[in-house]
C-alpha cells in the first residue's frame, strides 16, 4: 500500500516540562506517574506547584524541543544542586518530572471504508523513561473524566532486545480528519542509571529520554522477532546445549505454535511445549535439539505451524549457526574464548550463557568453575568486554550467565537462580558428550564467585546466601546494599507514611541487604577489590563490607585490595598477579578440602529460609516470626560439645556428612538445653538431622519431610522466582481492562527479566484445576473471577470474598480506586506461588499494576492494599500491608491495616 492507504502518526517535537520534584529510587511506582497533575482534568500550563527543589518553593511549566532522533534532554540548571547534595549527598539529585507533548493520528486519505474503520495501535519505544500514557485532550466539560489512562512501563534501563509497547488508543480516532492526543511521560532521574552529573563537569543532572511512536494496523498474523532468538554455538558440529528459541510476536489475535518440521538433516527438533501467544505479546518458542550427527550447515532451517481459530499459518525460520573449533585449540588468553551455551531455565525457557574453557583438561578431580557476574547494563552477548575481563584458567571453566537481562534483578531472585542454573547446565552439557567428559564440571559443583560493580554486589549476595557452594569470592567495586548506595533522602512518602507501616514495607528489602548476611562468610576466602577513585560506587562500600566481616571474625580469610587512583572500571581490575594468585590457590586447595577448617564458632543468618543455603551443613528451615526478625543460628564446638543458640528459628537441620570428623557424636546443647540423640543418627554421612521447636520450647527431632523450608514469602517479588512460565489468569467476561493489564505485565516481564508468561482465561483455569501439569510455574490472578473466588473460598489465607467484595479479616476492601495485591498458596502446586491482583475499578487496577515489582527496591511485602492518595503521597497512601506467618497464617506482629 501507499501512504495514502495507511494510518499515520506524528509526534510533536515541542514538549511541556514540569519539575523537578524530589523522589527516591523506585518511589515513582507508588506516586502517580503524572504527579502532581491530574490528567483527567484540563492542564493549566500556567499553574505552579510546590517543590522543595526550587527557590521560592514552587515550579512551573517550561518548554523543551526534542531532537530529530526523538531524544528529549531535560535539565534544571536554575536548581541549586550543589547546595542540595552538600547536606543530602548525591541521592538528593534524584528527581521526578512530568513531560507532556502531543501525537496526531491521521486516517487513510484514500482507502476503503472498512480500512478506515480499523482502529490502529501505536508502537511506542520509550527508553530511559519510567512510564508513559496516551490520553485524550480534555475538552474541559468533564466528558473525559471517566477515561482512566493506561500507564505503560518504559524501558528505563535502555535494555537491548526489548520489543516496543503496543498501545491501544484511549478513544477511537476520526476516520475523516486528524485526531490529536496527549502523550505524557514520567521522567525520573536515578543515580544508579544515569550517573553522577559531575562526570560531565556541570554538576547539573540531565535526563536524556528517547521516544519514538509508530503506527501498527492490527492484522491477524504472527511475525518473527529475531532479537529474541536463542541458539548456542556448535563446537566441531556439536551443539553446546540442547535449547533453541524462536522469538514470535502476535500482531493481532490469539495464536498457538503447535508443531515443527525440519529439513531431513534436522529432524531432531521438537517443540518442548505448545506456546500460546496473546495479541501484541512476544514469546520465545522452546525447541529441543537432539543430535546424532554433527551439523555442517550454516543455518538451522525449519518451519513452525501456528493456528488461530480457523486459521493455520506456517513460518519458515533460519537460525544462523556459529561454528567453533574445539576449545582446546584456542590458545589466546581470553579474546574470542567465550562459548555460547544454551539450556532450558526452569526446564522450559530457552536461555543462553557464555563459558570460557580452561587451557587443559582435568587432572584427577574436576576443579570448581569461576562464576562471573557482569555489571549493570553489560550485555555479555553484544560486547566481549566481560568475557575478556575474566582471566582464563589452567583447569577451571569460567561461567558467565546473562542474569536474565543486562540489569536483571541485581543478581537477586530469578537472576541468582539463573546463575546457578548456568553452572548446572555447563556440567550437563560436558557430561552428555563422551569426547568432552575429560573437561567435565562436577554436578552441583561449588564455585568461585567473581563480579564487578552490580556483579560485585551480586557476588557478595550469592556467596553470603549459599556459603557451602562457594569456595572463594572476588567482589570488585560492589555496593553493600541499594539503600547505602542511593540513600532514601528527600522521600515524598516519608512525610506521610505511618512509622509502623513503613517498617513493614521496608522489611521487603531485608533479604537484599548484604551487610546483614556477611556473618555467613567468616570461613570463605575473600579478595575484595575497589578502585580508590571510584566515582560510581564509592570505595567505602567495600571497606565497610570487609570491616563487617572482620567484626564477625577478626581472623576471617579476607583481603582488601584498594587500587589508588583507579576509577570504577579499569582493565587490570582482575588482570593482575594478586587476583590470579588468589584464584589459582583457592581453586587448587578446594579440590580436596572439607569442613575440617571450619571455625569452631560461626553464625548462620537468613531472612527467607527457602531462599538461602547451608553453612558448614547447618540450615535454617523456618522462622518463628517471619519478616519481623532475621533468623540466626550460632554454632560453637567447645570441649567436645556442640552449643547452639537460636534466634527467631523454628526449625533447622544438620547434614551429618558436613560435620568435621572429630566433632561427630558430640553432645548437643540447644538454647541451654541438652538434647540426647541416638547413636544411629550419627552413623551415616548422608543423613540429615532435622530439629523443630515445639510449643513448650523443646527441640525435638523430626523426619526431614515434615519440617520443610517455609514458602518463598516475605515480599511480592518472590513471584518472579518461577521455575516455569508464569500463568496469568484473566476473567472470561468483559476482560478488556484485565487483558490490557495482563499484556502489560507480560511485556514488562519480558523486557526487564526475560521471564515468560502464558495468558489464559478464567474458564480454562477452572477446567484445568485437576490437571497436575496445569500452571506448574507461579500464577498471577487478575480480578475476582469465578476461578479467583473458588481459590479464595478455600480460605488458605486471611483474604476472602464477602458479598462479592474482597475482604481481609472482616474488612471489605471495596472502596473506589482501591488496589490490592497479595501472595497466596498456588491452587495446585505446593512448591509454587499465586499472586492475586485486584482493583475495585479501572483506576485501582492501574494502581495495582504500577506497584508490581518488576524492579528491585519496590517495597511491597506479602500483601498490600492502597488507595488513590498514593498518587500524591506515595507509600503514605498505603492503607495496609503485611507479611504472612508460617503456613500462610496471620502474622500479627508484621501486619498493619
Amino acid at each position: 500500500m501507499t501512504d495514502e492507504t495507511n494510518w499515520k502518526v506524528s509526534l510533536s517535537k515541542e514538549w511541556d516540562v514540569l519539575g523537578p520534584f524530589p523522589i527516591h529510587a523506585r518511589e515513582q511506582h507508588f506516586l502517580s506517574p503524572s504527579f502532581p497533575i491530574n490528567v483527567s482534568q484540563p492542564m493549566d500550563l500556567n499553574a505552579t506547584y510546590p517543590s522543595s527543589y526550587a527557590d521560592g518553593g514552587f515550579v512551573g511549566w517550561s518548554k523543551v524541543q526534542s531532537l530529530e532522533d526523538g531524544t528529549l534532554e531535560v535539565s534544571y540548571p536554575e536548581t541549586r544542586w550543589e547546595a542540595l547534595r552538600a547536606t543530602e549527598g548525591w541521592a538528593a539529585l534524584q528527581h521526578h518530572s512530568v513531560l507532556r507533548s502531543t501525537i496526531t493520528v491521521y486516517p487513510p486519505s484514500s482507502s476503503s471504508d472498512s480500512l478506515a474503520e480499523v482502529i490502529p495501535r501505536l508502537l511506542v519505544n520509550l527508553s530511559q523513561g519510567s512510564f508513559f500514557a496516551i490520553a485524550p485532550i480534555s475538552s474541559g466539560d468533564g466528558d473525559d473524566s471517566t477515561v482512566v489512562p493506561e500507564w505503560h512501563a518504559g524501558n528505563i534501563y535502555a535494555l537491548e532486545r526489548s520489543p516496543p509497547n503496543a498501545v491501544a488508543l484511549p478513544t477511537k480516532p476520526s476516520s475523516t480528519f486528524p485526531t490529536t492526543y496527549n502523550i505524557l511521560v514520567s521522567g525520573d532521574y536515578e543515580i544508579r542509571l544515569f550517573g553522577d552529573p559531575r562526570h560531565g563537569g556541570s554538576g547539573v543532572p540531565k535526563l536524556s529520554i528517547s521516544l519514538t511512536v509508530d503506527i501498527e494496523v492490527p492484522t491477524p498474523s504472527v511475525v518473527l522477532t529475531p532479537s529474541h532468538d536463542i541458539l548456542c554455538d556448535f563446537v566441531e558440529g556439536w551443539a553446546f546445549g540442547d535449547a533453541l528459541g524462536v522469538g514470535l510476536t502476535s500482531r493481532d489475535g490469539w495464536w498457538t505454535v503447535q508443531n515443527i518440521s525440519a529439513a531431513s538433516e534436522f529432524q531432531e527438533l521438537d517443540i518442548l511445549q505448545e506456546t500460546r501467544i496473546a495479541p501484541t505479546q512476544t514469546r520465545i518458542v522452546p525447541i529441543k535439539l537432539t543430535q546424532s550427527l554433527p551439523v555442517t550447515a550454516e543455518a538451522l532451517k525449519f518451519t513452525l505451524t501456528i493456528v488461530s481459530d480457523e486459521t493455520t499459518s506456517r513460518l519458515d525460520v533460519a537460525l544462523q549457526v556459529k561454528h567453533r573449533a574445539h576449545w582446546g585449540e584456542v590458545v589466546e588468553s581470553s579474546a574470542g574464548a567465550g562459548i555460547k551455551g544454551s539450556y532450558f531455565w526452569g526446564g522450559s525457557t530457552p536461555t543462553a550463557f557464555l563459558a570460557t574453557a580452561p587451557y587443559r583438561p582435568n587432572v584427577g578431580q574436576p576443579r570448581p568453575p569461576i562464576l562471573a557476574l557482569h555489571g549493570a547494563g553489560v550485555d555479555i552477548f553484544a560486547s566481549d568486554l566481560w568475557v575478556q575481563a575474566v582471566p582464563r584458567q589452567e583447569h577451571s571453566w569460567s561461567v558467565l550467565p546473562a542474569g536474565r537481562t543486562a540489569w536483571g534483578m541485581d543478581w537477586h531472585g530469578p537472576s541468582a537462580n539463573e546463575a546457578w542454573s548456568a553452572v548446572d547446565a555447563l556440567s550437563q552439557i560436558l557430561d552428555e558428550r563422551v569426547q568432552w567428559q575429560e573437561w567435565a564440571v562436577s554436578p552441583k559443583t561449588k564455585v568461585l564467585l567473581m563480579g564487578h560493580s552490580n556483579g560485585g554486589q551480586g557476588a557478595w549476595y550469592i556467596a553470603s546466601r549459599f556459603p557451602d557452594r562457594v569456595v572463594g569470592v572476588v567482589p570488585a567495586a560492589g555496593y553493600i546494599k541499594s539503600q547505602a548506595y542511593v540513600p532514601w533522602v528527600q522521600s515524598r512518602s516519608a512525610h506521610y507514611v505511618d512509622p509502623a507501616l513503613r517498617a513493614i514495607l521496608d522489611s521487603s528489602l531485608t533479604p537484599d541487604d548484604n551487610d546483614l548476611f556477611i556473618s555467613n562468610l567468616v570461613d570463605t576466602p575473600v579478595l575484595a577489590i575497589h578502585g580508590g577513585d571510584d566515582d560510581n560506587v564509592p570505595v567505602w562500600h567495600t571497606r565497610e563490607a570487609v570491616s563487617v566481616l572482620r567484626s564477625w571474625n577478626p581472623n576471617a580469610n579476607v583481603t582488601f585490595r584498594e587500587d589508588p587512583g583507579q576509577p570504577h572500571w579499569y582493565p587490570t581490575v582482575f588482570a593482575n598477579e594478586q587476583v590470579q594468585a588468589f584464584v589459582s590457590s583457592t581453586l587448587e586447595s578446594t579440590s580436596t578440602a572439607d569442613n575440617a577448617s571450619a571455625s569452631r564458632s560461626f553464625t548462620l543468618t537468613v531472612a527467607v529460609p527457602s531462599d538461602s543455603g547451608s553453612l558448614h551443613g547447618w540450615s535454617i528451615l523456618s522462622l518463628t516470626a517471619p519478616g519481623r526478625r532475621l533468623g540466626r543460628l550460632t554454632v560453637e564446638s567447645q570441649k567436645g560439645a556442640w552449643k547452639v543458640h537460636t534466634r527467631n528459628v523454628r526449625a533447622f537441620s544438620i547434614h551429618i556428612g558436613s560435620l568435621p570428623l572429630d566433632a561427630r557424636h558430640n553432645p548437643l546443647e540447644i538454647d541451654g538445653r541438652k538434647l540426647v540423640l541416638a547413636d544411629e543418627v550419627w552413623n551415616t554421612n548422608h543423613a540429615t538431622l532435622t530439629l523443630e521447636k515445639n510449643v513448650d520450647g523443646q527441640w525435638t527431632p523430626y523426619p526431614e519431610d515434615i519440617a520443610r523450608p517455609s514458602p518463598l514469602t516475605g515480599r511480592l517479588a518472590n513471584v518472579l522466582n518461577s521455575a516455569r512460565p508464569i500463568t496469568i489468569v484473566i476473567p472470561t467476561k468483559n476482560p478488556s481492562r484485565e487483558l490490557s493489564v495482563a499484556l502489560r505485565l507480560a511485556h514488562n516481564l519480558n523486557v526487564y527479566l526475560k521471564v515468560d508468561a502464558d495468558i489464559i482465561d478464567d474458564e480454562e483455569a477452572k477446567r484445568n484445576m485437576g490437571n497436575s501439569s496445569f500452571g506448574s510455574g507461579n500464577m498471577i490472578v487478575l480480578g475476582l473471577s469465578n476461578f479467583a473466588r473458588t481459590v479464595l473460598n478455600e480460605r488458605k489465607t486471611a483474604f476472602g470474598v464477602v458479598d462479592g467484595a474482597l475482604s481481609l479479616k472482616g474488612r471489605l476492601l471495596n472502596q473506589p480506586n482501591m488496589a490490592a495485591l497479595f501472595l497466596h498458596p498456588h491452587p495446585t502446586h505446593a512448591e509454587s506461588l499465586a499472586l492475586f491482583i485486584h482493583g475495585t475499578d479501572s483506576s485501582g487496577l492501574e494502581r495495582a499494576l504500577r506497584v508490581f515489582p518488576i524492579r528491585t527496591g519496590v517495597t511491597v511485602p506479602d500483601w498490600i492494599f492502597l488507595g488513590s492518595q498514593a498518587d500524591s503521597v506515595g507509600t503514605g497512601g498505603v492503607e495496609g500491608a503485611g507479611v504472612w506467618g508460617n503456613d500462610w497464617g496471620w502474622n500479627e506482629a508484621m501486619s498493619a491495616f
